[in-house]
């Protein structure tokens, strides 16, 4: 079962509303129950398995709405022309990768990482997005921790 540490202020439905409409954005339900539960933060776990080309990578942080440093409209905006069409940035890890979440069909609801080594000129070029789990509870769910002491 996955903690997540240092999340931000409670957020209401109303406020999520309010997020999506600026941004222009459809945030999946269980993405906003995700909001409603921790709104950004550290998880314990943090391990992550993306595939065999890249292994695991850590999820450092996810982001949050409302005024604080990981804010996920900053990040909307940072990623807005490098992410295909359909996905924003939800977390990252400590090599500047993104884990993103699905927001238009045909990637609605899904997880990815977005991986900036592999970064392509045209960004709706797939190539550099590597599909990790079909939601964010998937994705929550596949969290580990290292026990090799």
């Amino acid at each position: 079962m996955v903690k997540v540490t240092d999340s931000h202020k409670k957020l209401t439905l109303e406020e999520i509303g309010q997020f999506e409409m600026k941004n222009n954005v459809k945030l999946t339900k269980k993405y906003k129950e995700f909001l409603l539960q921790w709104n950004g933060g550290y998880p314990e776990p943090s391990l992550f398995w993306i595939s065999n080309e890249h292994g695991v990578s850590v999820l450092n942080k996810f982001y949050g709405i409302g005024d604080l440093y990981s804010n996920l409209e900053d990040y909307i905006d940072i990623y807005e022309y490098r992410l295909p069409d359909g996905f924003i940035p939800i977390a990252d890890d400590p090599g500047g990768n993104a884990i993103c979440l699905g927001t238009e069909n045909p990637y609605y609801e899904k997880i990815y990482f977005w991986d900036h080594e592999q970064e392509s000129e045209n960004p709706d070029d797939m190539t550099n997005m590597h599909f990790l789990a079909d939601d964010i509870n998937e994705f929550l769910n596949k969290l580990y921790e290292d026990n090799e002491d």
